[in-house]
């Protein structure tokens, strides 16, 4: 393939713990770990007069968690992962760890929270080399991006490979080993638990009890299957608002691709495309290969020629890019993250 990423098929069915199999060392006790700050309270006065104390942090999550998805992108790659009544990701999947912390990146730039380092001299690197900063410290309201985005903040600048690698615990520096977020695919599940999207149960597994995680809201699943379905198989993509993708939500058709490209570099895309014909899963995954080419460079398209499948999509994604021209930057850490997933293979 173009992209160079590695496609599994029929996974066998033995189970992946949830919780992340790579070691899980202490954080060190460097300025670089990160601690939450102390608690912000505020007062108002009530109809009767009293005083009603809150934590502002509160409502800007709140406003926050409004103007987004009900899903964030590394719930949705997740959710196409885990079997539905087993609640438990295929044993063969060795890509999707890496791909969620991608995930991360990605989410915090569409969510405006960090953005390339504007300065000129990086357009001499690779997008994945280039350092990105943070520009907006207000919390999400999610944790690992949160968790994510204050270490970011705390830390010197450094390239979008770089965090990808240091959030997945790939570095061989024990100054910088802190930085691997932990258990990231059980957080995940449990943050789909909070949301009515999963349960938990725990199932026997020969030597060992093991918690599962199987789906109780199938509609948001098969909301997420057909919108990867519409962009790899239509000529023309329409996506229509719900809680999943509101229509107010920026970069609608953008957010959607990159989780399209996502969802390929974590080796799930497949149980997106199970009820296509063999011929249209092919030409599915060959249609991603071509996204995947032309939203991993910047400016993005460059490939682009509007033929055949999703046909509409490069207009539209200029669409959205020229009514928030002011977020380039933020953009070109989305690009960067999708360069990473193009050559995960040979990372992992």
């Amino acid at each position: 393939m173009s992209s160079g990423l590695t496609r599994r098929r029929g996974a066998g069915g033995a189970a992946q713990n949830l919780a992340d199999s790579e070691a899980t060392p202490s954080r060190n006790s460097s300025s670089h770990n990160v601690r939450d700050a102390g608690p912000e309270t505020s007062y108002d006065t009530s109809e009767n007069g009293h005083k009603i104390a809150f934590d502002p942090r509160d409502m800007s999550e709140s406003a926050e968690r409004s103007k987004q998805p009900k899903l964030t992108m590394m719930e949705e790659i997740l959710l196409l992962g885990l079997k539905d009544k087993q609640g438990y990701l295929s044993f063969w999947n060795d890509n999707i760890s890496y791909a969620l912390r991608g995930c991360i990146v990605t989410e915090l730039a569409f969510r405006g929270r960090i953005s390339m380092e504007k300065d000129p001299a990086r357009r001499r690197l690779p997008l994945a080399d280039r350092n990105i900063e943070v520009i907006d410290e207000t919390m999400t309201g999610e944790v690992l991006l949160d968790e994510a985005l204050k270490m970011m903040k705390q830390s010197e600048k450094m390239s979008v490979a770089t965090w990808i690698d240091l959030m997945s615990g790939e570095t061989w520096n024990l100054m910088k080993i802190g930085y691997q977020l932990k258990q990231v695919r059980e957080r995940l599940a449990k943050g789909l638990v909070d949301k009515g999207i999963l349960r938990t149960e725990k199932r026997n597994f020969l030597l060992f009890d093991m918690a599962t995680h199987p789906v109780v809201d199938g509609g948001a699943k098969e909301e997420i299957r057909r919108r990867v379905r519409n962009v790899l198989t239509q000529r023309t993509v329409v996506l229509n608002g719900s809680q999943w993708l509101p229509e107010t939500l920026e970069f609608r058709y953008l957010r959607t691709l990159a989780m399209v490209c996502a969802a390929y570099a974590a080796n799930v895309l497949e149980n997106a495309l199970s009820t296509l014909g063999h011929e249209a899963r092919e030409r599915a995954f060959a249609q991603t290969d071509e996204l995947l080419a032309d939203y991993s460079q910047w400016p993005f398209g460059k490939k682009a020629t509007g033929n055949g499948i999703g046909a509409n999509l490069p207009q539209i994604v200029a669409e959205e890019m020229s009514k928030n021209k002011d977020k380039e930057l933020q953009l070109e850490v989305v690009a960067a993250c999708l360069s990473v997933f193009t050559r995960l293979d040979s990372l992992l």
